[in-house]
């Protein structure tokens, strides 16, 4: 038996310290600081039957590189896919963090029950026959995929030996332990521990692991901020309880962008990819309604349209409020003094209420021109014309600014029906032909004059 200390961890951010202290230096936060008692041992590899002569990287010279791109796995599913840049990277490590009960284990037990491939799903967190029931709701019947319930990652690594899977789903890496650390699962040693023996298997065998992290109050990824570093991409699962649209954001990825968005759909048997975002953020009114406004936006390389809603009203109280749900409050401020320094509205004494409709947030300024449309359109109770939509950033002194990949919005707005979409008068617009009237404008002024008179 190895000689055991005791250290302390800060549970926020993982910094190690001698002794006690009240507030942690580096994030400063008070009673964090937390003992563990550490057991120093010397590690085995993850696989117990690997033979001791393993091969060893050599430098090479970087001229010598093959920089042909390695084949994905296909995880057949559109939206997972699109995020992680086209599909699983053999030998990388995912993380998918989320608030509890957004559906975390159901998108992947979901894609392991889809993988033509053997795919093997740890639970340290339901029983067997929980996730057969759920199983049971989102795809009866599967060859391929192999339940395990384990926390211990010496016993898991046994099984993975055994099995020879292709793919290994971790939910979740709080419950995992380890024996070579003696502090509790979940604590800051354990899961940079279990997550360091993961990564040691996954690189070696070139086994693609995902991993699912669960959340603090603060939203920030449960553990120390080295996890985060350690793993080659970091999910988020994201979505209101109010709605059934589920939302998949890349915050970091290794191997692809971290702009791209992915959309789900909450039902009964699990979770429905939506291929057609703009339709689901698009209310579907026949009547005319003041203080509504189409706008385009782009998520990575997809482009959707968006509704947005603006409410003015005269502030009872000596301060007027400003609120906005899914865009940005300080931005909505500033566009609200251009239109009372350059366009001549007087709205400081009026609420304005801003939502974005469907439950997502957008923080592209290509919608500045829609948030300023909308916010008219309710302050004079007029409705703008059905078919309408909006593409442009505003600037401080009251300007039309160009956008980014204006032709896609454009496109966009064109498939979905609209007749009409104003952009910047700067914009490079390379369409020859396009059914859809591209309106150009320079200044507030003149879109407002051409919608309201």
């Amino acid at each position: 038996m190895a000689k055991q200390k005791t250290t302390f961890f800060c549970q926020n951010c993982g910094t190690q310290y001698a002794k006690w202290v009240g507030q942690c230096s580096a994030c400063k936060e008070w009673n964090t600081v937390v003992e563990e008692l550490v057991q120093k041992e010397e590690k085995k590899v993850w696989n117990t039957t690997a033979e001791p002569s393993r091969k060893r990287a050599k430098p090479v010279r970087i001229n010598e590189i093959s920089t042909t791109q390695e084949a994905r796995l296909d995880t057949f599913d559109i939206e997972f896919n699109r995020v992680l840049g086209g599909g699983l990277v053999p030998g990388s490590l995912v993380l998918l963090g989320g608030e509890p009960g957004v559906g975390k284990s159901t998108l992947l037990l979901q894609i392991a029950l889809k993988l033509p491939f053997k795919t093997l799903y740890v639970s340290g967190e339901e029983s067997q026959k929980q996730i057969k029931m759920r199983a049971d709701r989102i795809r009866p019947e599967s060859e391929t995929c192999l339940i395990l319930t384990e926390t211990k990652t010496q016993h898991i690594f046994q099984q993975i030996a055994a099995t020879k899977p292709d793919i290994v789903v971790i939910d979740s890496i709080q419950t995992l332990h380890s024996d070579y650390i003696e502090s509790a699962a979940g604590s800051i040693s354990q899961i940079r521990e279990c997550t360091a023996e993961l990564i040691k298997f996954a690189k070696e065998t070139n086994t693609p692991v995902i991993l699912i992290g669960h959340i603090t109050k603060d939203g920030a990824i449960a553990g120390p901020k080295i996890l985060e570093h350690m793993v080659d991409t970091v999910l988020q699962f994201e979505g209101d309880r109010n709605y059934v649209y589920r939302i998949l954001r890349a915050l970091k990825n290794r191997f692809g962008s971290t702009a791209e968005l992915g959309i789900y759909e909450m039902q009964g048997a699990g979770l429905r990819q939506v291929n057609n975002p703009s339709e689901i953020l698009i209310s579907k009114n026949d009547e005319a309604l003041s203080g509504t406004s189409i706008s385009a936006t782009v998520e990575g390389m997809r482009p959707l349209m968006i509704e947005l809603q603006a409410l003015v009203s005269t502030a009872v109280y000596g301060t007027p409020q400003r609120s906005t749900t899914g865009y940005n409050a300080k931005r909505l401020n500033m566009l609200l003094a251009v239109l009372e320094k350059r366009a001549g509205f007087k709205l400081g004494a009026k609420d304005v209420f801003l939502n974005v409709t469907g439950g997502i947030s957008v923080d592209d300024p290509a919608i500045d021109l829609a948030v300023i449309v909308a916010i008219l359109s309710s302050n004079a109770d007029i409705p703008i014309p059905k078919g309408v939509c909006f593409a442009a950033e505003v600037g401080l002194a009251g300007e039309i600014r160009p956008v980014q990949r204006v032709t896609q919005r454009i496109l966009e707005a064109e498939k979905l029906g609209f007749t009409t979409i104003y952009v910047s008068k700067n914009n490079k617009i390379g369409l020859k032909t396009t059914k859809i009237n591209i309106a150009l404008a320079s200044r507030i002024e003149q879109v407002v004059s051409d919608l309201f008179g």
